[in-house]
């Protein structure tokens, strides 16, 4: 039974949605006015791994991911390259959509833009009027009032009177409270604009995903998700509007994933650490970045530090080897299963069940999977005759492997193609060509042919001192950077 972490209530629960075998799901997208930096990812990886567990648990799944393309950010950012805000949204989103793509994650299904859903909006905002949960300012900016609310602060934790303490706050006229927040604002000129019964303006941020997860999703949700960031205020003022407009709980489950660190510190533009996703893709790989997401569990910091890449390069080149080893045998027939072999697999098995139904502990999942690369290294040798045992314990390897990494989206490269992409990666960190190491491989299979074998064990011994490990099969000599 699947139990999850909620932020509201504190604790770990049992997960029941409201209706048996359905599930809503809504998480806070990409505000699209640049390119989205790797912390911005971790919510888009460990989300799809959430939807991907669901519905293995056998759960009907519905995601919805929104876009944000009204915010202040991206009218800024329109006026600097003289551009309007819808061609500046227009084009992050597509941006948004290569990388996404490039991580091989599955698609939403639905990607609602703020844009789309102006009359919903507006309708929202009038029931909140309604209900006397919000008031119209002198100007025709609509404000929700926080103390009609008394369940305000109840996902952070918050009081708004511990709010106001220490904090100076410039008291805007128009507003009953100073922590009172906007939900409809004037436009000022030349930013783009709808017509309202108050005002022509445009919504206030958090406005926008109450009522885009309304419109598609309903009055009461299952999961909302995002990041920790987004707990105050945005998911605390999401929380009034949509209860404060039906009078019914918002959502059943609040998960948070926590924030990406850089050797130990926190991202930001003081301290120039920075990265974008795409430019950390490029420099490493999709497949290193999601690795290291999902190594960590999510409500833990996760660093990306050098010692953090080169750790999971190491990692997934373990498997990645293990992996390829399988291939060699694989695609072979005459299998003949070894029920010991697959006895230990549906063991695994059980036991990465229990961790991803243990709040997705994907760092149990991953332990796991290098005790079951270990087992099949222990039983299949690199280089060894094919049998019908060894080729049945390839294709189970192999097939468990794959069924196992495509919940969260990782594994699913071609294994020889990606191992040399992570040689290639390690070699250049040791300072080594890969046409250096050919050399000194072929000159030690010249001296096995000729039968020197004491020249070839001190070419062995040359390539271990360059962390190059060669192993010999039947097809020749095949070589790796020592992991």
């Amino acid at each position: 039974m699947l139990q999850v972490y909620n932020t509201q209530s504190r604790k770990t629960e049992k997960f029941e949605p409201h209706t048996p075998g359905v599930v809503k799901m809504y998480c806070c997208g990409p505000t699209v006015y640049g390119l989205l930096h790797v912390g911005n990812f971790r919510g888009a990886i460990f989300y799809n791994l959430v939807r991907n567990w669901l519905e293995e648990s056998g759960y009907k799944v519905t995601y919805i991911y929104n876009y944000t393309d009204v915010d202040d950010k991206i009218i800024d950012r329109a006026k600097k390259e003289n551009k309007t805000s819808s061609e500046i949204s227009e084009q992050y989103i597509a941006e948004f959509e290569k990388d996404f793509k490039q991580l091989g994650l599955r698609k939403h299904d639905k990607n609602p833009r703020v844009t789309e859903y102006m009359q919903p909006i507006k309708d929202m905002i009038a029931a909140l009027i309604e209900n006397k949960k919000a008031y119209v300012a002198s100007d025709g900016e609509v404000l929700y009032s926080i103390k009609s609310f008394e369940g305000y602060g109840k996902l952070s934790g918050r009081n708004p009177d511990d709010l106001k303490v220490g904090v100076r706050i410039e008291m805007d006229k128009k507003k009953q409270d100073p922590l009172d927040f906007a939900l409809w604002k004037p436009s000022k000129p030349g930013e783009p604009s709808w017509e309202a019964p108050w005002t022509a303006g445009r919504p206030g941020w958090h406005i926008e995903c109450s009522a885009m997860a309304k419109s598609i999703l309903g009055d009461q949700i299952d999961i909302h998700g995002g990041g920790m960031d987004l707990i105050f205020p945005h998911h605390e003022n999401e929380i009034a509007q949509s209860e404060g407009c039906t009078g019914k709980d918002f959502v059943k489950y609040w998960l948070h994933n926590n924030m990406i660190n850089f050797s130990g510190a926190k991202m930001s533009k003081s301290l120039g650490n920075i990265k974008n996703a795409r430019d950390f893709m490029a420099e490493f790989n999709p497949e290193i970045l999601k690795y290291m997401i999902l190594s960590v569990h999510y409500r833990s910091v996760s660093d990306f530090g050098e010692q953090a890449i080169e750790h999971t390069i190491q990692g997934l080149a373990r498997i990645y080897s293990a992996m390829a080893l399988a291939d060699v045998y694989a695609g072979e027939s005459g299998a003949v299963a070894d029920a010991k072999f697959d006895k230990e697999l549906a063991s695994a098995w059980t036991e990465i069940t229990a961790a991803f139904n243990d709040d997705f502990g994907t760092p149990q999942v991953m332990a796991k999977i290098f005790e079951l690369v270990r087992l099949f290294n222990s039983q299949v040798k690199r280089g060894a005759k094919s049998n019908p045992a060894i080729i049945a314990k390839a294709q189970s390897f192999k097939k468990f492997i794959l069924k196992t990494g495509a919940l969260m989206a990782l594994f699913q490269e071609p294994p020889a193609q990606f191992l040399r992409t992570l040689d290639d990666m390690l070699l250049l960190k040791k300072n080594l060509k890969r046409e250096d190491v050919d050399q000194v491989v072929q000159m030690r299979a010249q001296a096995r042919i000729a039968k020197d074998f004491k020249k070839s064990d001190e070419y062995r011994d040359q390539l271990l001192a360059m962390g190059i490990a060669v192993s010999d099969t039947a097809t020749g000599s095949e070589w790796e950077v020592a992991k």
